[in-house]
């Protein structure tokens, strides 16, 4: 408990952002950056990250899941992944994170309900789910490749909020770098730039 580590006594993850890490994504304009659930859910986003990724802001808060996006169901098998390069890698750390997070919340509906969801609609999560994997390596670097501004290659930094179990993921480049660059263009762009390649 000392440690911020304990259980969530509800038996239910979080999904309310404490309002300075909401402050904190709108301080980061050269930065795309998102707050994830425990069960992968988009929580909020700054501008950046919609025009990088997609404007979460119209979607119902189910479509804002990136496992939903990762492994999607026959109705939307022709999706892709925001056009990222380890698409793979992603989908992997996915199963292994929702593994994680059924194992902390057993009678969370809204877990259960998601993994019983893509178990059932996804073949490719289904194998995966059996393997049981329960880690991976961390992904440092990520490619885009974005509609407006072609490939960008940006640095990839996990933060765990361990007070309401949930990951600050932050997008940025190197000053001077092309993907700087190409971030730059995007934060002016704006979200309605977020069409992203198929």
């Amino acid at each position: 408990v000392l440690a911020g580590t304990a259980p969530n006594r509800t038996g239910l993850h979080r999904r309310d952002v404490r309002p300075s890490i909401l402050a904190l994504l709108e301080r980061l304009p050269q930065t795309a950056g998102f707050v994830m659930s425990a069960a992968c859910e988009v929580l909020a986003w700054n501008d950046l990250a919609a025009a990088l990724m997609e404007d979460f802001a119209p979607l119902a808060p189910e479509d804002r899941n990136l496992a939903r996006r990762a492994f999607p169901g026959p109705q939307h098998a022709d999706e892709t992944l925001y056009g990222i390069s380890d698409a793979a890698e992603f989908r992997l750390s996915v199963v292994m994170q929702l593994r994680t997070t059924l194992a902390r919340y057993p009678c969370d509906p809204a877990v259960t309900g998601l993994v019983g969801e893509l178990r059932d609609a996804s073949p490719d999560f289904a194998r995966l789910w059996e393997r049981h994997d329960v880690q991976t390596a961390p992904m440092l670097t990520k490619t885009f490749r974005h509609s407006a501004v072609g490939e960008i290659t940006v640095d990839c930094d996990t933060l765990t909020l361990t007070d309401r179990d949930q990951y600050l993921v932050l997008f940025s480049a190197p000053s001077g770098s092309p993907g700087a660059d190409a971030l730059a263009l995007l934060n002016l762009l704006g979200p309605q730039a977020s069409h992203y390649m198929p």
